[in-house]
């Protein structure tokens, strides 16, 4: 491809180095799409006689089938897929296959693959989220009136109600596919026709093959539209958080499975079992998407330093741009797809979570809010209050709806029987009615709100 310029061809270990056909083969639909594309405005603008620009056309649709049919012989001494491309287009059209690169480069179609490729991760990622949401949805709506402890610290805290904790992630998975969705709309304008680094002398519309491509609009810089990999970056930040997310909940699905815990059973078809222990089944989906996250935000560091140093326009660097890539969206996919699967498939246990919400003196929050309310008291007055009457009950070896008016009395003497109405859980979770609360009422209302949304 070299033409005149050299001599001699490249030594083995410069093949090898050089060679990108053993990854960015993965790119060959957009590969072709693209040209497909190209061809067709090029002879649009008279650039090329439609008898050309149609045999081309069959050309690329029969490597194509090819490929996808898996008969086809990559080369590594071609480098690339669009060169692997292009040399068996010739073989099957001859001289028209030579004239497919006019008005364009490497450079701008690589880009131009690239994007797309990524586009369409994009598109599978906000997919594979909106089911995740719809399956979350699907429990919170079963559980909106189920206790739960609420914990910070990983410390019994309040009680919450099982749907308000799985409406949580709702929102979490629902920020990521906002991600998603903007980074989409920032990426999508086509690189193809700013040719190597300045665009071409070739009377070309750019606007054409963009919309046939599906983008937005062309790149405006040519420069630029060949050198930054900033969609990708994107994308790769987006899937990270989208990871730390999914690692969160993960994190609790192993918690919560323990016998320790015993708030949820995950099905046989997402656990497995042991070697050397019968009695063992292990939340093992839960733990590989659990350390996903480190394979995709490695990628993201990666594609951030190769790109960190390098001037305009386009280096050699920029091929290490797509392994990692690729690498984090066939993992990212993966753990959503098993993500939503666990959720769809667990079963929560009821009466353990109730059991739970109870526990750790959860409503002692709830009582220090009925002494500022009934009582007049100042809250810090009622922390104090409330600080002592746990204590009390600590020593009891109790809980707080426990505790006698008489004990409570031997530390505040004002307090009166009508403070056990908010001692216990389901009253504490029920009078949790301001705006994102954990009232059950709450909860339904944003379910609706999230149903109507994803509808």
């Amino acid at each position: 491809m070299w033409g005149g310029r050299f001599a001699a061809g490249p030594d083995a270990i410069m093949e090898a180095i050089n060679a990108s056909i053993g990854f960015d083969k993965r790119l060959a639909k957009q590969d072709i799409d693209g040209s497909r594309a190209h061809a067709a405005m090029l002879a649009a603008q008279g650039i090329l006689t439609d008898s050309d620009a149609e045999a081309i056309r069959e050309g690329l649709l029969t490597v194509l089938s090819e490929i996808e049919g898996g008969t086809f012989q990559f080369s590594t001494a071609l480098e690339d897929i669009h060169m692997n491309v292009e040399s068996r287009l010739k073989e099957i059209v001859g001289e028209p296959a030579g004239r497919l690169h006019t008005a364009r480069s490497r450079n701008d179609q690589v880009a131009t693959d690239f994007k797309l490729w990524v586009r369409e991760q994009m598109d599978a990622a906000i997919a594979g989220l909106t089911a995740l949401m719809q399956a979350l949805i699907g429990q919170a709506e079963a559980g909106a009136d189920w206790v739960m402890p609420g914990f910070t610290h990983l410390q019994t805290a309040q009680p919450v109600t099982w749907g308000h904790h799985m409406m949580a992630y709702v929102e979490m998975f629902a920020r990521d596919r906002s991600r998603f969705e903007d980074a989409r709309k920032r990426m999508n304008e086509c690189p193809l026709g700013a040719a190597a680094l300045a665009g071409t002398s070739f009377p070309i519309d750019r606007h054409a093959t963009a919309t046939a491509l599906g983008f937005d609009r062309p790149s405006a810089n040519s420069l630029d539209a060949v050198s930054d990999r900033d969609f990708a970056l994107e994308y790769l930040s987006t899937a990270t958080i989208c990871a730390m997310h999914l690692s969160r909940f993960a994190e609790e699905l192993v918690i919560w499975s323990s016998a320790q815990f015993r708030f949820v059973t995950l099905s046989d078809r997402f656990s497995t079992g042991s070697s050397i222990m019968p009695q063992k089944k292990n939340p093992d989906a839960a733990e590989l998407i659990r350390a996903k996250i480190g394979r995709i935000l490695g990628a993201n560091v990666a594609l951030l330093t190769v790109m960190k140093g390098l001037p305009l326009a386009y280096s050699k660097d920029m091929q290490e741009d797509k392994e990692q890539v690729f690498d984090a969206a066939d993992n990212l996919a993966l753990a959503l797809a098993a993500m939503e699967g666990m959720v769809r498939d667990m079963t929560a246990n009821v009466a353990n979570l109730e059991a739970a919400a109870g526990s750790g003196f959860s409503t002692a929050t709830d009582l220090a809010d009925w002494l500022v309310r009934v009582l007049d008291m100042p809250f810090r007055d009622a922390h104090h209050v409330t600080g002592a009457l746990v204590k009390l009950a600590e020593d009891k070896g109790c809980d707080l709806p426990d505790l006698s008016l008489d004990d409570m009395h031997s530390v505040n003497g004002q307090i009166t029987a009508d403070v056990y109405q908010v001692l216990g859980v389901h009253n504490s979770v029920a009078s949790r009615m301001s705006y994102g609360g954990t009232a059950p009422a709450q909860v339904r209302a944003q379910i609706t709100r999230w149903k109507e949304t994803l509808a």
